[in-house]
């Protein structure tokens, strides 16, 4: 079960606060952002938030505002004394904008994956339909397993993140059909060579790893895929990802 540490929303126009409306698989869009420590910190902050402004304008939700309340809201509904590892949501459609705080869940070290037959719709935006995706998701204990979105013999991505298919240290990526994260594009900007592809389920056994990347789940390497009995061979790239990470921690700048 989530736990929130905060839940808030707001007439999107005025701003005025309302009671909660979570948004989900309604017509718009979200983000979600790892804040942490004390004093607090956002992980690619400013990245999450133009993002979100470009998805905005996409969905037609936009106005020049629209920027400024965002930031003023997230700095006014932190807790200076508070020390944080939560995942901050925020959440636009037509009529509301939500904020909400929920605790970051701790990983199990035997991460592994359950394929879904189902590809998101307009998976390039981080649109609010996951009705499904939620669904899936809440029947699974999801401090180990995630569920690996899957159509036509293809895996895209996770519920949740991003996936990076490792092969003699060579990084792959799914070509089309999924969101790339903004903790995807910060790695895609620090290793060598990120190769885009169609990542087919008949050829996973062909890798020596699967990462996954997202706000959430930070840098996670699956152990394993039972359905398809593939197990993972090595974790040397999982570390070099985990060190980047860890450099992104540690230099993000106070909120």
């Amino acid at each position: 079960m989530v736990k929130y540490l905060l839940k808030k929303s707001y007439l999107r126009k005025s701003f005025k606060e309302v009671n909660f409306k979570d948004l989900w698989n309604s017509n718009g869009v979200f983000t979600t952002m790892w804040i942490y420590g004390k004093p607090q910190k956002i992980l690619f902050f400013k990245s999450h938030i133009n993002n979100l402004i470009n998805s905005l304008k996409v969905y037609k939700i936009y106005n020049k505002e629209i920027k400024k309340k965002i930031i003023e809201l997230i700095k006014k509904n932190i807790d200076k004394n508070k020390k944080y590892n939560h995942l901050l949501r925020i959440a636009f459609d037509k009529k509301y904008f939500s904020i909400s705080f929920r605790d970051k869940i701790k990983l199990g070290s035997n991460f592994q994956l359950k394929l879904v037959n189902y590809k998101r719709i307009e998976p390039e935006y981080k649109n609010l339909k996951y009705k499904f995706i939620l669904k899936k998701l809440s029947a699974l204990n999801v401090r180990n397993t995630d569920i690996a979105l899957c159509k036509k013999g293809m895996i895209f991505e996770t519920g949740t993140s991003n996936l990076v298919f490792i092969k003699k240290e060579k990084i792959y990526s799914p070509k089309v059909g999924f969101y790339k994260g903004i903790n995807f594009k910060y790695f895609k900007k620090k290793i060598n060579k990120i190769y885009f592809k169609d990542i087919f389920l008949k050829d996973l056994n062909y890798f020596d790893e699967i990462i996954l990347i997202g706000s959430g789940k930070g840098v996670t390497s699956v152990k394993n895929i039972p359905e398809i009995n593939w197990k993972r061979k090595s974790i040397k790239v999982y570390k070099k990802f985990k060190n980047i990470y860890k450099k992104a921690i540690s230099s993000e700048r106070i909120i």
